[in-house]
């Protein structure tokens, strides 16, 4: 959920600051391998991925960043029924 409200919440931002040419790239990331993920034993991004992706999507203007696999899925998902979602991840 605080995903989702950090997802529409950059939208939100963008739309606000458009007027003035201000930029606002949305970072979306499943799990990062740092000190606060260290109890999720599932798939982790090497943080220094994550910055690379981050850094070149600003440098390219990008208003979205999927710094992972699983976020390009989640992507890719939302245009399905929800229910593919849940069956595929609830295994």
């Amino acid at each position: 959920m605080a995903k989702a409200a950090e997802w529409s919440l950059a939208n939100g931002i963008r739309l606000e600051l458009a007027g003035q040419g201000t930029l606002v790239t949305g970072l979306r990331l499943g799990s990062a391998d740092t000190d606060m993920s260290a109890g999720h034993h599932g798939d982790k991004t090497d943080p220094a991925d994550v910055v690379r992706a981050a850094l070149d999507g600003v440098e390219a203007g990008r208003v979205e960043v999927l710094a992972d696999e699983w976020s390009a899925y989640v992507k890719a998902s939302l245009a399905n029924d929800p229910s593919e979602f849940y069956a595929a991840t609830a295994r």
